[in-house]
């Protein structure tokens, strides 16, 4: 090999390392369940109790509901809850439907499945990021057998609903994110 050959191959060398060390930090792989992060502008949440304005009431059901949202962005959010005053991201609603109806009907015409559906209005305020407000309606349902009464299937089936609106709340909050 001559002289020349082996500067511009060390030439070569350096500027494909001097290139790397430049465009390496650059490059990440980033994992998680979210596409982006929370602004951290947005520092608190607020969540009050939710009311039961459902023609049938559940007793626990306000309160179940109330405290698994709150309990969800405790444990997956760094928002600080914040009690008795708006935060920059608020919640406010109310359930709204608590109904259980005939899902599941037999040859002979006898229903042998209900289904337990509850529905909750969600007002959504960002007070940062107004563009992501939002007031929808959310439902979810399961189904029990008519072997078994409302009132013995509701303290195992109501938090499992109550799981399933918080999954669609929190997911429809943070989608952005």
């Amino acid at each position: 090999m001559d002289e020349m050959t082996k500067t511009t191959g060390l030439w070569a060398v350096a500027g494909a390392a001097l290139l790397l060390l430049v465009l390496l930090p650059a490059c990440r792989v980033t994992y998680g369940f979210r596409q982006g992060a929370i602004d951290p502008a947005i520092k608190t949440v607020s969540i009050p109790f939710f009311p039961n304005s459902a023609t049938l009431v559940a007793p626990t059901l306000s309160s179940t509901l109330t405290d698994a949202l709150q309990d969800r962005f405790a444990r997956q959010t760094k928002l600080q809850l914040v009690r008795g005053e708006l935060g920059d991201m608020a919640f406010e609603g109310e359930v709204i439907g608590y109904t259980t109806a005939p899902s599941a009907i037999s040859a002979d015409e006898y229903s042998i499945r209900n289904k337990l559906t509850i529905t909750v209005k969600v007002k959504f305020s960002n007070r940062l990021q107004p563009q992501y407000n939002f007031d929808r309606t959310f439902t979810a349902f399961t189904e029990y057998p008519t072997t078994q009464l409302l009132t013995d299937v509701e303290p195992t089936l109501i938090p499992e609903l109550c799981e399933m609106l918080v999954e669609d709340i929190f997911n429809a909050a943070t989608s952005t994110w």
